[in-house]
């Protein structure tokens, strides 16, 4: 049964519920609200509760678990003679997944019929190229190992979903003539709906935290799948960039040097552009312009955030390169070759970066106390001299922390880097020239037809676990510095 049509009827046996607590309270206080001890509608609440939240419970587990229980079931189906050499029994299981995958979607485009994706005696060549034939995604021949063990993955999903749709149901309908037993014009009902809303609210509280915890765990075991793979030493002081997709990665020099210095330089452009423009613009807003003036240009600049990236990265593509090639290119000083380099991706980044910078410190500049303009200007200062001097030592806890929350968006941009820096690996001065950030790659890594379980395809996964450190020391030394300022100034 699909998920979809499994979330409406217990939706349907929540709402059925609710109608029959809140008429059943009534009944047992004589049709008189004024008997129960809570509104009526708290009655339905509590049965709709009742029923809802451990029948969803129970959804959400099963749904963690399956996956984890069929894995480790069907990878004692494989034999040790079925795995290559070079290769792994995450390899193989990647193969087995891909495969019952390609199985499924083949019979329900009835390309290939139920029995047949069943059948224990099929050959695993013709399986593969009827696959092929069907459009089906398979990247190397299946051997019959890996299609007993697909076969067997596919059954075993299946039951599960059905076992699954029949006690999920089971558990609604038994929490709903659970909590009709227990309504009666005594009975709480208002306490217990308030407390359990306070747990469901908590629950949502804790869905950052535990998301969180879910992103760095999934980083932390796929990267170290990763370094059992391939060198960690090669991987953190190489200085080449060549992946090969022959022989399972054998080939292939992942050194992160050339993606960490493009990723930084394209970032420095960006903000050497986004800091002075922003940080002067916040200025004039703040101090200078009339309230008319920064009633109509602060929104007109924070559009600029609202801006898509694609669209950035097409201006940076058709305006910005040509424009620059046009410039420095051969017809000009002769220094750039193509439209895509650093000076371009770099340029259009800082232009996105600026509403950040600039609304971010407008903010904290107003938030300085006027006693302290006032106290300066009495002790005849000019209003530049008290900018300089008082408003924006004061403020500048505040605007670190938007320079460094620019800063971490830039290092985190994709689609512009992807259409106006190039993709080319390359440890360089020159910034007229094409370069490539961690997160092109991390894009490009996990698109095409690559093993899964591949160096190529986890070396993604060790990147975006280097990006993520990097993003996390650049909070934590923005907090030390608003920490120390802050003290200084307060």
């Amino acid at each position: 049964m699909p998920i979809l049509w499994l979330f409406l009827i217990v939706i349907a046996i929540a709402a059925v519920g609710y109608v029959l607590g809140r008429s059943r309270a009534l009944q047992s206080a004589g049709g008189d609200s004024r008997n129960l001890h809570s509104l009526p509608t708290f009655y339905g609440a509590n049965v709709a509760l009742k029923t809802v939240v451990p029948a969803f419970g129970l959804l959400i587990i099963w749904l963690l678990a399956q996956p984890l229980y069929v894995n480790s079931q069907i990878s004692g189906m494989i034999p040790d003679t079925a795995i290559k050499e070079g290769s792994s029994h995450s390899l193989v299981m990647a193969e087995v997944r891909r495969t019952a995958d390609g199985l499924d979607n083949a019979v329900a485009q009835g390309q290939i019929a139920e029995t047949e994706a069943r059948d224990a005696q099929a050959d695993a060549a013709d399986m593969t190229q009827r696959l092929k034939d069907a459009g089906q995604v398979v990247t190397s021949e299946i051997t019959q190992p890996v299609l007993r063990a697909a076969q067997g993955y596919r059954v075993m999903t299946a039951s599960g979903y059905k076992i699954m749709s029949i006690a999920v149901i089971v558990v609604a309908i038994a929490g709903a003539v659970f909590s009709l037993f227990q309504t009666h014009s005594e009975y709480r009902a208002r306490n217990v709906v308030e407390q359990g809303i306070r747990i469901l609210l908590l629950g949502a509280a804790s869905i950052a935290i535990l998301t969180t915890v879910g992103i760095v765990l999934s980083l932390v075991f796929n990267t170290w799948e990763f370094f059992k793979l391939y060198p960690a030493t090669d991987f953190f002081f190489g200085k080449t960039w060549a992946p090969s997709f022959s022989g399972r990665g054998g080939s292939s020099s992942l050194g992160i040097l050339p993606l960490l210095w493009g990723t930084f330089y394209i970032s420095l452009v960006a903000l050497l552009v986004a800091v002075p423009i922003g940080l002067f613009a916040a200025i004039y807003l703040s101090e200078y312009a009339s309230p008319k003036v920064r009633a109509f240009a602060k929104p007109l600049l924070e559009v600029l955030a609202g801006i898509p990236t694609i669209v950035y990265g097409l201006f940076a593509l058709l305006t910005v390169g040509p424009l620059l090639l046009s410039v420095f290119g051969d017809d000009g000083l002769g220094w750039m070759k193509a439209g895509t380099a650093v000076m371009t991706a770099g340029l259009v980044m800082g232009i996105m970066l600026i509403p950040f910078v600039s609304s971010l410190s407008d903010d904290i500049i107003n938030a300085v106390p006027q006693a302290m303009r006032d106290g300066s200007y009495g002790l005849g200062a000019t209003q530049s001299e008290t900018i300089r001097q008082v408003v924006l030592p004061a403020a500048l806890p505040g605007i670190v922390g938007a320079i460094l929350l620019a800063a971490s968006r830039a290092i985190g941009e994709t689609m512009i880097v992807v259409l106006g820096a190039g993709a080319a690996a390359r440890l360089s001065l020159n910034p007229f020239e094409a370069m490539t950030t961690v997160t092109a790659k991390i894009v490009s890594q996990l698109t095409g037809d690559a093993d899964f379980a591949s160096p190529e395809a986890l070396v993604a996964f060790a990147l975006g676990m280097t990006l993520f450190i990097l993003t996390l020391g650049l909070n934590i030394f923005a907090l030390y510095i608003v920490r120390k300022y802050r003290e200084q100034y307060e």
